[in-house]
């Protein structure tokens, strides 16, 4: 098959990509836009391409079997609070001519990445249809929200016109290898591990660290996508994919201090933003039509993730 990779020096990209070049033999098309190229093989097509532009990407997607959106401007709650724009524009122009390309090109099946940022915060995971689009979204991410919805909504209707397939992936808090672990710029779990293994004495938490979240690890949501692409049978499908139970976020720092083994000391930020929610979610949908289930139980990810962390680290900034 012809499998197009968009963001292939992404996070959930990159990890997309080595995962097809260890199992598979297919032609694989990566695509990258500010990044330099990261793997030099000579099996990948690498592809520089904006993918705000409609006609680079009508030729991008021309022959594809399996397109895989991974392309996306994505940063942490500091910008979902002080900048929630950044979030918006560029992703719902990108995606909307992706899902029209590979509809007018009869690609077989497009994969999306939506998130969970339109659940409310619930103390039980949440199913896909436990939403409610008029009361559930919190004002902190009624931008990156809606937008997601929009996309998912866009995969549903260009699914109806054609035979193309398309799967719209509400995955939880996805972390590992190849994440953002700069400061300024990464999730809750990536900044928690730079702020461990670059602390001396003491760890600074934004916030009173009560928010719980639904962590994953990335080569669980690679199996959720490999599986989506060989069973998925409907035209669309919306699907949840996460751990299934939260962990606060003090409870995390605690976790990846002592995996780490190093002695810290916390200390808490109130000055600093974030977002007090509690979410997991309900992957039963999943299980029933994939056989999917999460492999990783949160100890043993972020072992990996420290290990990686420690040999990559020099270039990580």
């Amino acid at each position: 098959m012809n499998i197009l990779i968009c963001g292939a020096t992404g996070f959930i990209g990159r990890n997309i990509l080595e995962y097809y070049l260890k199992k598979t033999k297919h032609n694989i098309y990566a695509v990258y836009n500010l990044k330099k190229k990261y793997i030099s093989d000579s099996r990948i097509k690498w592809i520089n391409c904006d993918l705000r532009d409609e006609n680079k990407v009508n030729k991008l997607t021309k022959n594809m079997d399996i397109v895989i959106q991974a392309a996306a401007t994505t940063t942490g709650s500091r910008d979902a609070i002080n900048q929630p724009y950044v979030h918006v524009t560029d992703n719902a122009i990108m995606n909307a001519l992706i899902f029209k390309s590979c509809f007018k090109n009869n690609v077989k099946h497009c994969i999306f990445f939506s998130c969970t940022t339109m659940y409310k915060s619930s103390k039980i995971p949440l199913k896909e249809q436990d939403f409610n689009p008029l009361k559930d979204i919190d004002q902190k991410y009624f931008g990156v929200a809606n937008t997601k919805l929009y996309n998912e909504k866009m995969c549903e209707f260009y699914s109806s016109l054609g035979k193309t397939k398309y799967t719209a992936i509400r995955h939880s808090n996805i972390y590992g290898p190849y994440d953002k672990f700069d400061l300024e710029r990464s999730h809750v779990f990536g900044a928690t591990i730079t702020k461990v293994m670059t602390a001396k004495k003491e760890i600074t938490v934004w916030g009173k660290g009560k928010e719980k979240r639904d962590l994953l690890y990335v080569d669980d949501l690679v199996s959720f996508v490999i599986l989506v692409i060989k069973k998925q049978k409907n035209n669309f499908e919306l699907l949840n994919c996460g751990l299934g139970k939260d962990i606060s976020i003090n409870d995390l720092v605690k976790k990846i201090i002592k995996l780490s083994k190093k002695k810290l000391n916390i200390k808490y930020d109130l000055s600093k933003p974030n977002i007090p929610t509690y979410l997991s979610v309900n992957c039963d949908k999943a299980q029933k039509l994939l056989g999917w289930k999460p492999k990783t139980s949160l100890d043993e990810g972020i072992r990996k993730t420290l290990k990686w962390w420690t040999k990559n680290n020099n270039d990580i900034f």
